[in-house]
């Protein structure tokens, strides 16, 4: 989702040997704990969903689906592109607007799940049910209307740094710059403001521990710990004037931790009691056992 920018020429990254299976090992990783860990939380909450509370579903829902979709097609794509060393057109420009979109609405989706939390508004709730579907489909949208500008711009190209297809600039800094500020203005500042002040507001309040939304602060740790590099290497970008990019190394770390956070997600779910026993019920239930013998009819015999 990172957009990089390489000024005019562009210096492939050469990975020897021993640094391209170690990230097919990391990436693989993390792909296995994503898809794995999101499916079975999809499967807890559709199967499960009387054993916990969970009064804002929605956010969680969308959030789940959103790192399921950034486990299952993002990652695995980077996966091939170092396998291959490389990406094919159009695929590359699809998988380049997806990822946008998939780390998007996770970070909208947390954003919803933190003002639902601190107004105590359920998402079960009709007078709300409409507005909480609306912000969740937002955060959809927005995030497919900033990835596909590049796209539609074709300022999409293979970065052999973040592993993945991902925006280049050529010669216009004053282009560059309205499409970064705008895309982390709406698509990052705005959630993670909202994120910071309902956190800090939540953090005076008591909330009942029984509900799923008790993990949320760890929700909201793991996002920052994990864009931290994606937040370092825009910034080192915005200030570069020559559009010569942030280095090698924490572009492909802000690749790889924001791949983390999709397996990390399902690791907290894990952490609420509830939803742990929830998910251990689903999966070690013993069989019924025989059912003992049932009395159908009794026969009388005259002595």
């Amino acid at each position: 989702m990172s957009e990089y920018f390489n000024g005019t020429v562009f210096v492939e990254r050469r990975w020897s040997e021993a640094e391209r299976w170690l990230m097919v090992a990391v990436l693989g990783l993390e792909m296995v704990m994503g898809v794995v860990g999101n499916c079975f939380v999809l499967l807890v909450k559709v199967m499960c969903r009387g054993q916990f509370t969970c009064r804002y579903w929605l956010p969680f829902i969308s959030l789940t689906l959103s790192d399921l979709g950034c486990s299952f097609l993002i990652i695995s794509s980077s996966l091939l592109a170092i396998l291959k060393s490389g990406q094919r057109s159009p695929w590359c420009e699809i998988v380049s607007l997806l990822k946008f979109a998939f780390i998007t609405s996770s970070i909208g989706s947390k954003a919803i799940l933190c003002v639902q939390r601190l107004i105590g508004i359920g998402s079960t709730e009709s007078a709300y049910f409409v507005v909480i579907v609306t912000a969740c489909l937002a955060s959809w949208v927005t995030g497919m209307v900033f990835g596909s500008i590049p796209v539609v711009y074709a300022w999409i190209r293979y970065d052999p740094a973040e592993m993945l297809c991902a925006v280049f600039w050529e010669n216009s800094y004053s282009d560059m710059l309205v499409y970064i500020l705008c895309a982390i203005s709406i698509c990052f500042f705005l959630p993670f403001l909202l994120i910071f002040v309902c956190s800090l507001l939540s953090a005076t309040g008591c909330r009942s521990r029984s509900d799923l939304s008790a993990v949320t602060p760890l929700l909201v740790a793991s996002l920052m710990l994990c864009y931290t590099p994606f937040a370092l290497s825009e910034l080192i970008l915005l200030g570069r004037m020559d559009l010569s990019p942030a280095p090698d190394w924490l572009r492909t770390l802000s690749s790889v931790m924001s791949y983390l956070d999709c397996g990390l997600n399902p690791l907290i779910y894990c952490c609420h009691q509830d939803f742990r026993e929830a998910g251990l019920a689903l999966l070690w239930t013993n069989r019924k056992p025989q059912s003992e013998p049932v009395l159908t009819s009794i026969t009388k015999h005259n002595v």
